[in-house]
Parts: C-alpha cells; sequence; structure tokens
C-alpha cells in the first residue's frame, strides 16, 4: 500500500479537519481538539 487511508472525521470529537503527523507513522492530528491518533488495520473476516 503506497498511499495511506484518510480518516473522515476525529474519533474523539468529531471534528473534519485532520492533519497527517510525522511521528508516530501513520498519525492524525485534530485541530480541533488537538489529539493525535492512528487507524489500524487488522484484518478481514472471512464467511464460512
Amino acid at each position: 500500500m503506497s498511499e495511506r487511508a484518510v480518516p473522515f472525521y476525529c474519533p474523539y470529537c468529531g471534528d473534519e479537519d485532520l492533519r497527517p503527523e510525522e511521528e508516530p507513522h501513520g498519525a492524525w492530528r485534530c485541530a480541533a481538539c488537538c489529539r493525535v491518533f492512528a487507524v489500524k488495520f487488522v484484518g478481514l473476516v472471512v464467511k464460512q
């Protein structure tokens, strides 16, 4: 995967003004609440 997935809103306050952060890798900073968070892909569920 060459490009990072972009979250649409902050999971803490719901604001949409998000900026990428250098550290930690793949983190996003919310301009409204100043929290830094990361979204992690865990995997896919196999239906049986």
